[in-house]
């Protein structure tokens, strides 16, 4: 059957938006098979604009041999979406529309890709002071876990926390856009390749040897410009 065989990811995203939005006011084709990194186990994203739907909603298919996730939004709906990833820094809807591929457009794409795009250059909401603090607080004490753990199986995942915290305070100080899973990696490297290194090497090497100490001058470099390692005097919600 047509629907099972894999086709080339244009064609699929072409053929899906004619048979299942075809009254829709735009269509692009994002992610992985977009920017040249797919996988064999990458799918298609799919973001549809169609205003007879009266809220947005997301949606998987297993069709034309590709596995396809639809984001699904009216003409305004994508505005809350945008303005979300904003306050927590994570660009996901932005960078989907900004990277897309047209499909179908009645012309309004051209407007929301530039919208997307002022907004992924204008970079994600500033971290007030007292948030650094807050930050440098927590990411001291998972530094502190890290350090006295003797427990291999702990320390495993107390050292994904830590690497989920260091990037994010990186990130964040400098006004970047943060990710999670694999995007820490790629969101780290878009703004600093040497310290993206420096980052792999240390949790590589725990990971590998269970020796710490890379880690934490990792860790204590970042924290340094910002007053180092914080625990005397923290204090958060008293009155």
């Amino acid at each position: 059957m047509e629907d099972d065989k894999k086709l080339e990811p244009v064609k699929a995203a072409e053929l899906f938006i004619n048979k299942y939005f075809p009254q829709c006011q735009g269509a692009l084709l994002a992610g992985s098979v977009v920017r040249g990194e797919s996988t064999e186990t990458s799918d298609l994203d799919l973001v549809v604009f169609d205003q007879k739907f009266s809220s947005s909603y997301r949606e998987s298919f297993l069709v034309y041999g590709w596995q396809i996730e639809v984001f699904v939004h009216n003409q305004s709906s994508y505005k809350s979406y945008f303005l979300s990833d904003y306050e927590r820094a994570r660009p996901s809807m932005p960078q989907m529309v900004v990277e897309g591929t047209i499909l179908k457009d009645n012309g309004m794409i051209t407007a929301i890709k530039e919208e997307a795009r002022r907004l992924l250059e204008t970079g994600p909401k500033e971290w007030s002071a007292e948030t650094v603090v807050q930050k440098r607080y927590f990411l001291t004490d998972s530094l502190d876990d890290f350090i006295g753990c003797n427990n291999r199986a702990e320390g495993i995942f107390i050292a994904a926390t830590l690497a989920e915290l260091v990037s994010e305070f990186v990130l964040r100080v400098n006004k970047q856009w943060v990710g999670n899973s694999k995007w820490v990696v790629r969101s780290l490297k878009a703004y600093d390749a040497e310290f993206t290194r420096d980052f792999v090497i240390a949790f590589d090497e725990y990971y590998k040897t269970s020796e710490k100490l890379k880690v934490v001058h990792l860790v204590d470099r970042v924290l340094e410009p910002y007053g180092g390692r914080l625990f005397e005097g923290f204090s958060n919600g008293k009155e």
